[in-house]
């Protein structure tokens, strides 16, 4: 094998370490040659995908460090504070952020079991399981650099190794969207199905590292962490190990959207920013203000006229913009009463971001307007300042609600069924093309830059409290013009899928999003393990 470039100061430094940290019984810190001398692996700057060929690299397996080689953020404070507050609570999350400036003075092994003790203690697994699925990767795929990325997708066998993170923590997102075989992390210690807080000792991670003896290994990680807390143990496995400097690590850049190995369509949790110590502080002194106006946001929307609430609203820091000037109540009345007599409202057709979606259509309107809901809690129907109409899922009765608020006024409909946050367009379900000729689509994005106004969870009723809570909640409504749902092609009369796709197309388009196949079903199995039925006496 050609000699490999490497760090003459590097290797020089591991040496030392090596000597200073010799293990006088001769476990798990080295390997022994055929003759009983001691083998260390060979230390190389770079990442093994630039030094080696795709036949090497395909027999082998990538012993990957999470934290060196994988996440840019050096700070692992972000993740565990976001297990604090959407495991447990604010206060929790409050705690962590006051013990912030003493963990500084702590080496990271430290501060690990600290934070882990302040989050984890008393929390079930089931709260941790679901955070770990549905809100953790959102932040772990802003975080990961593409160049530790690139690495990852030139091996075919990866197993990730992580220093400080507890393994509950890693080991879905890591095996669900980046594709690794196996996850070694920290372990919590469980009593009765709740965590006490208390990590595992480090030489208890080096026996799940044994299962692959006998394949050839090669690790990869940063220098600055690979002689930390003995961390340098775990790859001693390897034949060897590529380090990239802390300077090259600051050069990685973000890994783009569309690069992810796995789009992000779905994620769950409160806040909307990455939590590091300097934005979470600002959060909480947000907090006092919020909450009174909230309230006070939701007294306009409720209890004033329409004419007033909008510029009231505005002052008070919700941001509204219209493109297009709303279809009148009037608009094309006598084609209607011929075609359709029976009907005096129009159907405006809309994607789901939040459950203020008909809210800010019938401002934008400036009249009332009626809206289906399906799952919605009591709390939510009754502060509707608009009528709300819950579907059963059973297609003939909601059929037969829809039309008899159609009879009444204009009714808006969310044919996805449940929000989404992403540029993503759920699939919209087709009853709505068999209740009129022509439909009004309208087209909604919104920006929340420090609490989602949406959930899954059970404080759904909390829903648009946590979007009036962000400084300046934003929405942009675009009314697009009338579609026909009687489409004609090559001779042939499109089926009621098949308009309902062509509408999510068209709004697509508008927004810029992608339309996907993916049903609400699908999105709370993902998220929530359920199929997202709402417990009606919330």
């Amino acid at each position: 094998m050609a000699s490999k470039p490497f760090s003459k100061s590097v290797f020089t430094f591991y040496r030392f370490v090596r000597r200073r940290l010799g293990n006088p019984t001769g476990q798990h810190h080295h390997q022994r040659s055929t003759s009983g001398i001691p083998t260390y692996p060979e230390i190389i700057e770079g990442c093994p995908v630039a030094c080696k060929d795709d036949a090497q690299v395909q027999n082998e397996v990538l012993i990957l460090d999470i934290e060196g080689g994988l996440l840019r953020s050096q700070s692992l404070f972000p993740y565990f504070i976001l297990v604090a507050i959407e495991a447990g609570s604010f206060l929790r999350g409050l705690i962590l952020l006051c013990l912030y400036p003493l963990l500084s003075f702590l080496t990271q092994e430290v501060q690990s079991r600290v934070m882990a003790m302040v989050c984890f203690l008393g929390l079930t697994e089931e709260k941790v399981t679901r955070v770990a699925r549905a809100t953790l990767p959102k932040h772990f795929l802003e975080d990961i650099g593409w160049e530790g990325l690139e690495v990852v997708r030139g091996f075919k066998r990866v197993v990730g190794v992580s220093r400080m993170i507890p393994r509950v923590m890693l080991e879905d997102f890591l095996k669900e969207y980046i594709g690794l075989e196996m996850v070694v992390g920290r372990e919590l210690k469980i009593v009765r199905g709740r965590y006490v807080g208390l990590l595992e000792t480090e030489g208890e991670r080096r026996l799940s590292l044994d299962k692959l003896e006998g394949t050839q290994m090669v690790g990869f990680g940063s220098s600055s962490s690979y002689f930390n807390h003995n961390h340098h143990q775990l790859f001693t496995c390897c034949k060897e190990v590529y380090l990239v400097t802390a300077e090259q690590k600051k050069q990685w850049s973000t890994l783009p959207r569309d690069q992810y190995p796995r789009p992000l369509i779905f994620h769950d949790g409160r806040l909307a920013f990455k939590p590091t110590p300097q934005a979470t502080l600002a959060m909480f002194m947000w907090l006092p203000f919020a909450v009174p106006l909230t309230v006070l946001r939701t007294l306009i929307f409720v209890n004033l006229p329409y004419s007033i609430s909008l510029p009231i609203g505005s002052a008070s820091g919700v941001t509204t913009r219209v493109i297009k000037n709303p279809i009148p109540a009037t608009g094309n009345a006598n084609h209607r009463a011929l075609a359709q007599p029976n009907l005096q409202g129009h159907l405006y057709v809309c994607n789901h971001r939040t459950l203020l979606d008909p809210v800010y259509i019938s401002v934008m309107l400036n009249k009332k307007v009626s809206a289906v809901t399906y799952s919605v809690s009591r709390i939510s129907e009754l502060l509707s300042p608009i009528q709300t109409i819950r579907l059963t899922r059973n297609r003939d009765e909601d059929r037969r609600r829809m039309e008899h608020s159609l009879k009444k006024g204009d009714l808006v409909i969310c044919p996805e069924g449940t929000t989404c946050r992403e540029p993503y367009l759920l699939r919209f379900s087709p009853l709505f093309v068999e209740l009129v000729d022509e439909v009004y689509p309208v087209a909604l994005v919104n920006w929340s830059y420090m609490f989602y106004g949406t959930s899954t969870g059970r404080s759904k009723y909390m829903d648009h409290f946590y979007y009036f809570m962000n400084p300046h909640p934003a929405y942009v409504i675009e009314f697009m013009d009338r579609m026909p749902t009687h489409v004609v092609i090559n001779g042939r009369r499109c089926e009621s899928y098949d308009v309902a796709n062509m509408l999510q197309g068209e709004i697509s388009r508008v927004l810029g999003f992608e339309p996907t196949k993916l049903t609400r079903k699908d999105k709370y199995m993902i998220l929530a393990g359920n199929e997202g039925v709402m417990d009606t006496k919330q």
